[in-house]
């Protein structure tokens, strides 16, 4: 039975660079059937994953509303977070990876347990991660087929 994640993992797993056109993510994401994709930056390293979610934007009204708020004393008080919609703004004027993705996603080391990777996808809640070395380096995607495979055998 494979006891690493270096042992299941996709070693060559498709890629975006920060500067790949949203058109270009979108059409690899539905060329290949991904999920997601990890994006790196010019020296190779991760810097995020774009995913179907980063793509969509669901609102209750269906559509990018300002925030409520209230004018008082000249000045404008915010009801709700700017920072969810700045969030919801930015990805959705987005041209490139870097403006869609999220960054800082959360990964797993190749020669972590084949338990702890499946605990981490479980605990997140992502069908993915990133398999990134100490440096940064993306060096894999491991997803819970991945996994489910691993542990049956």
């Amino acid at each position: 039975m494979a006891e690493t994640v270096r042992e299941v993992m996709d070693s060559a797993p498709e890629t975006v660079n920060i500067d790949t056109r949203v058109e270009d993510v979108v059409r690899l994401l539905q060329d290949n059937e991904l999920p997601g994709v990890p994006v790196l930056d010019g020296d190779g390293k991760l810097a995020g994953i774009v995913t179907e979610a980063d793509l969509i934007l669901p609102d209750d009204q269906g559509d990018l509303h300002i925030p409520h708020y209230i004018n008082l004393f000249g000045g404008t008080v915010f009801l709700e977070p700017l920072g969810r919609f700045e969030k919801r703004l930015r990805k959705a004027f987005a041209s490139t990876a870097a403006d869609m993705m999220t960054a800082d996603p959360d990964t797993v080391a190749p020669d972590a347990s084949i338990k702890e990777a499946a605990r981490l996808i479980h605990e997140s809640g992502h069908n993915r991660l990133p398999v990134v070395e100490d440096d940064g380096r993306l060096v894999g995607v491991i997803t819970r087929v991945d996994l489910l495979g691993a542990l049956s055998r």
